[in-house]
């Protein structure tokens, strides 16, 4: 393709990640021709870190805690779970307000009454899409194991679970025998927990979204590789350069996840938008020790997840710019812990893998129409649940853009609640 040639098409997705790529896949699957676009392949960004975890069981958002012993903790740096970059404090401290306030209780049970009907089938909406790209079986219908370390903690879990119980969630309660049964090369540390059943796990998810966009190319739609931000509008129509070429449609959807905010601004839209900023790194295990499920220590505030790579180590969240440099105080605090937990041997990569989650204050995603411009559409803001809910955002997304019946009310994911 010569670089002065237009290629039209239907709709421009801009972002690859497992939002975007499922965006598109829903469009084609309607018939709409569409090209991909990301200056990377895809699922390489925030789509490849993460727990694997394909989360049907965390049916209430992350909020922000209430108390004010555990605001302290946080704020002065001593737990794994949180860290700020004091430095960045000025400029997310509305943001942080917000999402305190979103975080009360009569507003989390209302959103968490939002966010269920994707939650409610985010597995069979990947397991649809696993299934047409032929990687069924690297959807694990095993569960993930939430581990306790006091017995005062795992009575707080048993507790909370009696909030849940509308949801029909399906868990078991395990004692110390029956954690070390299902993981008999974990520490004794860990004195109970609760075993989640109704989530999937994956074990590669930047593959499983490089699943995914092949089966998209597969099908006839086509991948670009440009720079977002040089989207231009023009009479009725987007149009988008980069070194293969340039490309015009009818719309676009902006799937960029935590880039999202600056075009979105750019074309005059605000959201209460932040980046929750992670840090992974893999290790082997000594003595051919085997983790079988994907296990978060609450006490502790990391997670152990198998993966291909090996055992990877997730940290908790850092609040600091997007593109600063990374800080790894979070595995360094987590890592003797881990290692105390379950027997990790060396790294196998030198330098922890670090990415950002896009997340609104409000603890819901914006999946809708841009109301100022023709053609504008939103994807993005999942939070901590992007890899869980690509499919059944692209679903919604895709039913939206070609004036079909929507499967649920798309009213709470709608830019108008920030009006």
């Amino acid at each position: 393709m010569s670089g002065d040639a237009v290629v039209q098409t239907d709709v421009i997705v801009l972002g690859a990640g497992i939002v975007g790529v499922c965006v598109a896949l829903h469009l084609q699957q309607r018939g709409r021709s569409v090209i991909l676009v990301d200056r990377k392949a895809p699922g390489e960004e925030t789509s490849y870190g993460n727990a694997g975890l394909i989360e049907r069981s965390s049916v209430v958002p992350y909020g922000a805690p209430r108390d004010l012993a555990t605001l302290l903790h946080y704020g002065m740096n001593r737990s794994a779970e949180v860290r700020f970059d004091w430095t960045y404090l000025p400029r997310i401290a509305p943001w942080l307000w917000r999402f305190w306030r979103e975080s009360a209780p009569k507003r989390l049970t209302r959103a968490a009454s939002d966010m269920w009907p994707l939650i409610r089938i985010c597995v069979e909406e990947h397991e649809a899409l696993a299934h047409d790209a032929g990687v069924s079986a690297d959807l694990h219908r095993t569960g993930w194991i939430e581990a306790f370390r006091t017995e005062a903690s795992l009575d707080r879990a048993r507790t909370s679970l009696k909030g849940l119980a509308p949801y029909g969630l399906q868990y078991e309660i395990l004692d110390a025998a029956a954690l070390q049964k299902r993981e008999p090369h974990v520490s004794s540390d860990l004195i109970g927990g609760v075993h989640w059943l109704d989530p999937a796990t994956v074990r590669d998810p930047g593959s499983l979204v490089k699943s995914y966009a092949a089966l998209f190319l597969e099908r006839g739609g086509r991948f670009h590789q440009a720079d977002a931000s040089q989207l231009k509008e023009e009479a009725n129509a987007w149009s988008l350069g980069g070194a293969t070429g340039n490309l015009r449609s009818r719309e676009v959807v902006i799937a960029l996840g935590p880039w999202s905010d600056q075009l979105a601004l750019k074309l005059g839209y605000t959201f209460p938008f932040a980046v929750k900023r992670g840090y992974h790194v893999h290790f082997s295990a000594k003595r051919d020790a085997i983790l079988n499920h994907p296990i978060f220590d609450a006490d502790g505030g990391y997670m152990l997840a198998p993966m291909r790579q090996g055992i990877r180590l997730a940290t908790g969240i850092e609040f600091a710019p997007r593109d600063s440099r990374p800080n790894f105080t979070q595995l360094d605090m987590v890592e003797p812990i881990a290692r105390r937990t379950f027997p990790l041997d060396q790294r196998v990569e030198s330098v922890p893998w670090m990415g950002s989650r896009p997340c609104l204050a409000d603890m819901r995603p914006v999946i809708g129409r841009g109301p100022k411009h023709k053609g504008l559409w939103f994807a993005f803001g999942h939070n901590h649940h992007g890899l869980t809910l690509g499919p059944v955002t692209g679903r919604l997304l895709a039913e939206l853009m070609t004036q079909q019946a929507p499967f649920t009310d798309p009213t709470p994911y709608g830019i108008s609640r920030f009006s």
